[in-house]
């Protein structure tokens, strides 16, 4: 079976969030949260989602500033981004995550999960919006069934 899943991470300096599409490519769905250990073991355990869940790309959330610039943990980022792209052999698309973690905090606190519960549950949850916002953008971009791409009309 070809891969067919887009995998979204959102990475902190403690856990990485992860998310993950549906086949088609309609729907993001968080999927988990694991604590960092080492480049190498994340590395390893996200080669090992790409293989378990079949996917063929891998969203990785940029932290750019509100200024649009890149700081010091988009730097962070993009080390990591190259090293799951060396790992895993397929695309890694770097995509702006900005308020992401604070979107997903608030729609927890509107659904009344607990300040302990929001700890284990936000950052997957972050992923998902991340996924969310790469889903509807590559949906605009694709063309109609019988016509051009929206930015070719």
């Amino acid at each position: 079976m070809a891969a067919t899943r887009i995998l979204a991470l959102d990475p902190g300096t403690k856990r990485i969030g992860v998310a993950l599409s549906d086949e088609l490519g309609w729907t993001a769905q968080p999927l988990e949260t694991f604590e960092r250990k080492s480049l190498a073991a994340d590395v390893a355990h996200i080669r090992e989602l790409v293989r378990r869940h079949d996917v063929r790309e891998i969203v990785i959330g940029m932290p750019v500033q509100l200024n649009g610039r890149l700081g010091p943990a988009a730097q962070s980022a993009q080390q990591f981004l190259e090293a799951v792209q060396a790992a895993v052999g397929i695309p890694v698309i770097a995509w702006d995550e900005r308020l992401t973690t604070k979107a997903a905090e608030q729609m927890l606190i509107e659904a009344d999960v607990s300040r302990k519960k929001r700890k284990g549950v936000v950052d997957r949850v972050a992923a998902a919006l991340l996924l969310k916002s790469y889903l509807e953008r590559a949906s605009l971009l694709q063309p109609a069934p019988d016509g051009p791409a929206p930015d070719e009309a």
